[in-house]
């Protein structure tokens, strides 16, 4: 089980990479802060943590499936980072998490 939590760690971080990349791709004259950038995946990593154990404990089958694998636990880590977006651009009425 602890590979599973690892996974949602990972898939975390993956989705942390991804979204950072995604915002300097799409500004011009983006400066990526080394420090900032660290702690942003290490908290997107952390959610997808903390989704994974959501996840166990709730007893949630995802696809099907009876034992959540290392796979499910990354899906199950970027959709966690996936859904606090998508929340806080619901709650706050906003289309872009960093634009005003």
């Amino acid at each position: 089980m602890l590979s599973f939590f690892l996974a949602g760690f990972v898939g975390g971080v993956f989705r942390g990479v991804v979204g950072l990349i995604k915002y300097s791709q799409s500004y011009k004259d983006v400066e990526i802060r080394p420090w900032y950038f660290t702690g942003m995946v290490v908290v997107s990593g952390l959610i997808g943590l903390a989704t994974a154990w959501v996840v166990r404990d709730l007893g949630v089958q995802l696809f099907g499936v009876e034992e959540l694998t290392s796979g499910i636990g990354v899906l199950v880590g970027y959709g966690g980072g996936d859904i606090l977006e998508n929340l806080y651009k619901i709650v706050s009425k906003k289309e872009n998490v960093f634009g005003s």
